[in-house]
């Protein structure tokens, strides 16, 4: 079908080029609120419809297209403008588990109405506020059809040629650990040149970072995506454009369309691009929330909060009852709200002993989750519990014994993929879970797109190449610091990532004595928890580092919030290093993280930051591997430091 629809495409502008006859062109500018964004909608000679944005009088984005082909007819060409209008939209709520907890949606929406050359009637919306552009169609019910299967979209960004890249590259389908790929795991490339194909030919991931010749900054990413589409990425560069394209049809094993369909009338998701000058839109842009509604209301209060997790370190091994046991006992001696319970707990503990464990765990103050495959007949997984999850009458029985004992949530793991099939399939898990009083942890997924506001049980995706890989590779581990540096400004800049991190041990091994190598400092491990955001964190800590850790990394571990009230970037480069401060209540916490082997130079505005007159304590590494902890000396609301090679440090106004 996609073949035959891009011949007939292919046709059609060859018949228009050697027409005699032209669609009227016209040409349409909206701004944001502050008059500093552009954006131009025109339609050619030939009906193709495109759309430019200016920051500052600058090109951003130049002439990109737009449209799309469904049964209910192509919007791809012969499109006429026919009316439009702008709207001031304001808006402000309150927000959990993001970046902020008060969102402010300040935004001027342009409506493009437009019909094709069959008088077929289909609307672009455009969202300006001061720092974000976002698209999207809508179409109308014009005829008797009650529905549209989306066939192709042309959907499309045009950087200037000079701009490079920081991009993930989407894999291969059926592919990696018992063919669950795609995951979102792969390795992004820095700086990349913008005609640079992806790794496996595929496109990139959502979200894609662009730096643009005139030192500007551009984050794509997609937002609204629910049961009524398909998630979508990144073409490779195709004569200039990267285009919006639909998942592999061999993902899921092949099951599923990669046709989203949805009944009439009816929106795609939004297209979202933030804009700055800086990398400061980039990191505190909250417009992946601010597009979207809450699909269902909740009767439940899930409470955020940090977490052990004995799979990281001690692996498959360590899913017995003794270990267990182990872990909720130091989930409690550091006053962690959470106990993760990895694969085969169904078969190496059992349900009986399980809720043993659980009532163990209730009794030291400590709440548990429990891992759950997605399912099995799109891949090969057999670590257990598996097939629970991806049927309705099962997963509501299980769901139902989980409630009975007081379980807080489940860890979904091993999606691999985007067709809606899938995304139908998160939002039926996350619906019935919580009907039940779960929470849901994605790991093996896609990113998240809008889903924190969506879905109030919603706790976070992996969708990242996490932590546990350091086990698996020193290649790895040696990465560390630049995966730390980078992923802030793409993968976590749209929503919550559980990246599981924050090791003591210097080896990633449970004895602590073999295995790979972490080669960034202690501090450098605490920074990750403000650089990360997920409100549910489950961190790498083993029962072993009670003795062996430094007590000032302990207290910090104890002391750190998992949600945040604002996030403020100070300063940074993907890649290379971060400053990053977020405040939880009226208390701030600052990371100064470098990712790279040499020293750098850092100043802070302390005053700017943390407020004059605040009272400051810093954590940081001491040349011989300790850790320090002091009130840095402030002049005239000034500190310099230096940053030694993958270490960091991190300061707390008291």
């Amino acid at each position: 079908m996609h073949n035959k629809l891009k011949r007939a495409f292919a046709a059609l502008a060859m018949v228009a080029l050697g027409a005699t006859y032209s669609f009227a062109q016209k040409s349409l500018e909206a701004f944001s609120p502050d008059g500093n964004i552009q954006v131009t909608v025109k339609t050619d000679a030939l009906g193709f419809l495109t759309y430019g944005i200016k920051v500052g009088g600058v090109d951003y984005l130049l002439d990109s297209p737009l449209g799309l082909s469904a049964s209910s007819g192509d919007f791809r060409s012969g499109l006429n403008i026919v009316g439009h209008k702008v709207d001031a939209v304001k808006k402000d709520f309150a927000q959990t588990r993001i970046k902020a907890s008060q969102v402010h949606y300040d935004a001027n929406e342009l409506t493009v109405n437009l019909v094709n050359a069959d008088k077929l009637p289909i609307d672009v919306q455009f969202a300006i506020t001061n720092q974000d552009v976002a698209f999207r169609y809508i179409m109308p019910k014009s005829r008797e059809t009650g529905s549209t299967r989306i066939f192709s979209e042309a959907s499309g960004f045009r950087f200037p040629k000079e701009t490079t890249t920081f991009m993930c590259p989407q894999s291969d389908a059926m592919v990696g650990w018992k063919r669950t790929k795609p995951s979102y795991e792969e390795e992004y490339v820095a700086d990349a040149p913008l005609n640079a194909y992806s790794k496996f030919n595929h496109g990139f991931t959502f979200p894609c970072l662009f730096h643009l010749p005139n030192n500007g900054w551009a984050l794509v990413s997609e937002t609204g995506v629910d049961s009524k589409y398909c998630a979508s990425h990144l073409s490779n560069n195709v004569n200039g454009v990267f285009l919006v394209e639909f998942p592999m049809p061999e993902e899921n094993n092949g099951n599923g369309t990669v046709e989203p369909a949805f009944s009439l009338p009816g929106a795609t998701p939004w297209r979202t691009i933030t804009l700055g000058n800086t990398l400061k839109p980039i990191i505190e842009s909250t417009i992946t929330w601010a597009l979207v509604d809450p699909i269902y209301e909740s009767e439940n209060a899930f409470k955020a909060g940090k977490g052990t997790w004995s799979w990281i370190l001690w692996q498959d091994e360590s899913i017995n009852f003794e270990d267990q046991v182990k872990y909720v006992d130091l989930a409690a001696a550091m006053k962690f709200q959470y106990v993760l319970v990895d694969n085969w707990w169904d078969t190496n503990i059992g349900k009986e002993k399980i809720e043993e464990l659980i009532k163990y765990a209730h009794s030291k103050g400590v709440d548990v989750f429990l891992w759950y495959s997605s399912s099995g007949y799109w891949n090969d997984i057999v670590q257990g519990p598996i097939h629970c999850m991806d049927r309705a009458l099962v997963r509501k029985k299980e769901m139902k014994w989980m409630k009975s004992l007081g379980v807080k949530g489940i860890k979904v793991d091993f999606f691999g993929g985007d067709k809606q099939e899938t995304m139908r399939l998160y939002e039926d898990i996350l619906s019935d879970a919580d009907d039940n009083g779960l929470m849901v942890i994605f790991h093996g997924c896609t990113i998240p797109r809008g889903w924190e506001r969506m879905y109030p049980n919603y706790a976070g995706s992996e969708a990242v190449l996490a932590s546990e890989n350091m086990i698996f590779g020193q290649h790895n581990c040696d990465q560390e610091g630049f995966r730390t540096t980078m992923y802030p400004f793409v993968r976590n800049a749209i929503g919550s990532m559980e990246y599981g991190g924050c090791f003591m041990n210097k080896r990633m091994h449970k004895s602590n004595n073999s295995g790979t190598y972490r080669r960034t400092s202690d501090v450098f491990q605490l920074s990750s928890c403000i650089l990360f955001q997920n409100a549910i964190q489950n961190f790498a800590l083993a029962p072993n580092n009670l003795e062996d850790a430094p007590k000032e990394c302990l207290e910090f571990l104890t002391d750190v919030p998992t949600e945040w009230d604002e996030t403020k970037f100070v300063d940074g480069y993907p890649g290379k290093y971060i400053v990053l401060a977020r405040r939880s209540g009226d208390k701030w916490y600052l990371a100064v993280t470098n990712g790279e082997k040499g020293d750098r130079e850092i100043t802070l505005n302390i005053d700017d930051i943390f407020g004059k007159g605040a009272t400051i304590e810093m954590l940081s590494d001491t040349k011989d591997g300790g850790v320090l902890k002091s009130q840095p000396k402030i002049k005239k609301g000034v500190l310099k430091l230096t940053i030694g090679g993958e270490k960091a440090a991190v300061l707390m106004n008291k």
